[in-house]
């Protein structure tokens, strides 16, 4: 998983914060989107307070925080807002499951995006979504998301999302990451139809690696897409009011995806595990053909040995030593029984 620090003072002071695993942030980035029926504009910051002094009080404002490398300038933000020190850390966190809670002032939302839907190891960046009553703001981990779509419909007015709250701006860039896990699930879904067929081809020495492969990522996005299920269904609870009544249909609809999603990832994994076993079959198969035929050989050869066998003892009295036709006699002999054997094992079926 991509991360990652985690701060355990919300009061420390710029570059303080404490950095865990091998990936570090990138440099924050800022930008503010505002609009209302009328109009739209975008823009991007320097700094917090530059930020802030493009708020736009008269519509919604979407505030886009990208990377946490600066902790005090999220502090700062945090203020403004009243956005509660807790939900600070677990902005923070990017280890923390995602999680939906309620405050008096806003509506905390966190899940995973998966940035790269194509390549493993996946990179999951955390999302985190706080929802005013004119006011959303989103923490990304890192720069770069799957939200260029909502910021063109803003911008151009298309679609209805100007016309309407900034609740619906929350529930379209909760569709946008929910989207991106369909991505992954296609790209799934198409290395699961070639497994089938090299199942059985023994000549695919990396069939075994690249099937444990694709089972480590629908691992890695079944903890992504199952949490999702279950906020969800909070936010379908929820009596705050931050989603009106006329919202809780796309909300459902929205969870519907997610539920399909998540069954598809639990289908992947039994044509997974069918296709294990097929493998393995195919292979246990293969081998007992091999053993059987060796099987056959030595049994051929048991009694070859043994003529072999007496007739190498270094006696100097033995019959037939000193005769002319004796070795011809004895090869015939061996033949014979090499000859009847497999003609027996033939009748019996086990050639």
């Amino acid at each position: 998983m991509a991360l990652d620090f985690e701060r355990t003072d919300i009061g420390l002071p710029p570059g303080s914060a404490v950095y865990v695993g091998d990936r570090r942030p990138e440099e924050m980035a800022l930008s503010i989107i505002g609009y209302d029926p009328v109009g739209a504009w975008s823009k991007s910051a320097e700094t917090i307070d530059d930020l802030l002094q493009y708020r736009n009080n008269s519509g919604i404002t979407w505030i886009n925080v990208n990377g946490f490398k600066e902790s005090a300038a999220i502090s700062r933000l945090a203020e403004v807002y009243k956005i509660h020190p807790l939900t600070i850390e677990d902005i923070l966190n990017t280890e923390r499951r995602p999680k939906v809670e309620e405050f008096d002032d806003y509506l905390f939302i966190t899940l995973k995006e998966i940035s790269n839907p194509i390549d493993f190891p996946f990179t999951f960046d955390q999302i985190s979504l706080v929802l005013t009553a004119d006011t959303v703001i989103t923490f990304q981990e890192t720069v770069g998301d799957s939200f260029d779509s909502i910021r063109r419909r803003i911008l151009n007015n298309s679609g209805r999302i100007r016309r309407v709250g900034a609740d619906y701006l929350a529930y379209s860039l909760l569709d946008s990451v929910v989207d991106r896990y369909f991505l992954v699930l296609d790209t799934l879904g198409t290395d699961i139809e070639d497994f089938e067929d090299r199942a059985v081809d023994f000549k695919d020495t990396t069939f075994i690696s690249d099937l444990q492969e694709a089972k480590q990522k629908l691992h890695h996005t079944r903890r992504v897409i199952w949490p999702l299920r279950e906020n969800l269904s909070v936010l379908l609870r929820t009596e705050s009011g931050f989603f009106i009544d006329d919202l809780k249909p796309f909300l459902k609809d929205l969870q519907d995806n997610v539920i399909q999603a998540a069954e598809t990832v639990e289908s992947y994994r039994e044509v997974i595990s069918g296709i294990m076993e097929v493998y393995l079959s195919s292979a246990s198969n293969r081998l007992n053909k091999v053993m059987k035929v060796l099987t056959i050989i030595s049994t051929i050869f048991i009694p070859l040995t043994f003529i072999v066998g007496v007739y190498g003892m270094n006696f100097a009295y033995m019959p037939e030593l000193s005769s002319v036709y004796g070795y011809p006699i004895v090869w015939g002999i061996m033949i014979l029984i090499a000859i009847g054997m497999i003609a027996f094992f033939k009748s019996r079926d086990w050639l």
